[in-house]
């Protein structure tokens, strides 16, 4: 994988997890001083981003584990 690949993969990680903690803390909004009208969510709504942030984040770390397996390859390649 290229260096620009990894990256992209880093920083997309990192976004996604930090999405992930702030969607799974209990409603951080509440303390920011926001009205319950600006900050009231639907369960549902949460559970659904939730769902897709633990798939997206399990889509990526695939793609990282594919991307070592064969990095490995090749070096196992160049070294008989």
């Amino acid at each position: 994988m290229s260096t620009d690949e990894t990256e992209f993969l880093d920083n997309l990680k990192a976004e996604v997890e930090a999405e992930l903690a702030l969607a799974e803390s209990p409603q951080p909004e509440e303390t920011l001083g926001a009205s319950p009208a600006e900050w009231l969510s639907d369960p549902t709504d949460i559970d659904h981003l939730e769902t897709g942030l633990h798939s997206l984040l399990g889509a990526v770390e695939a793609l990282e584990e594919r991307d070592r397996e064969q990095d490995h390859g090749s070096e196992d390649d160049r070294n008989p």
